[in-house]
């Protein structure tokens, strides 16, 4: 093999840290991190967590990066980390398809958690654009926006297809270049 194909494909193999979000609660109480690495030409998410209700959660990237867990509504009801804004969406997609969905947080019995996915839709750019991003994650399993026909002859509603019915906020953490 000759140096540059080497070289060509160490390079594209190779790890590097681009962000990290130290996770709180609604309390202020750290549960853990979130790690985002390129590898492979994607983003590596990797999260470790505690003290979180055990089951599914929905576990996403959000457009903004600011978590208030005293935001309030248009209507002055506080809605935790609203601040983060919706799901990072770049492509103008659903619920399921927008870059900052990613698979349900399996927390078990004793409250950890930890997470290892690959994202070929998110990006250094998308996680750090002029407004930031967080991550956020949610009271209750995410659909990925799912409803058979047999269920919902309709098809999913506006809030399936924008959040996936996973609920409240219960914690954020803002992305930070590594």
């Amino acid at each position: 093999m000759s140096p540059a194909v080497a070289s060509a494909t160490a390079g594209d193999v190779a790890s590097h840290g681009v962000g990290r979000a130290t996770v709180r609660s609604v309390t202020g109480a750290v549960l853990g991190s979130v790690r985002f690495e390129v590898s492979n030409r994607k983003i590596l998410v990797t999260g470790r967590l505690s003290g979180i209700a055990p089951g599914f959660h929905g576990f996403h990237v959000h457009a903004v990066g600011v978590c208030d867990p005293n935001s309030t509504d248009p209507n002055g009801v506080v809605v935790p980390f609203l601040t983060a804004g919706g799901h990072l969406n770049t492509g103008g997609t659903s619920h399921g398809a927008h870059a900052g969905d990613l698979p349900s947080l399996r927390v078990s019995a004793d409250g950890t958690a930890v997470s290892v996915t690959e994202n070929d839709q998110l990006n250094a750019a998308a996680l750090f654009d002029a407004d930031g991003s967080a991550i956020i994650i949610h009271a209750l399993p995410d659909n990925f926006a799912h409803i058979p026909p047999r269920y919902a002859p309709a098809g999913p509603d506006a809030t399936t297809l924008a959040t996936g019915d996973a609920g409240g906020r219960i914690a954020c953490g803002v992305v930070s270049r590594s």
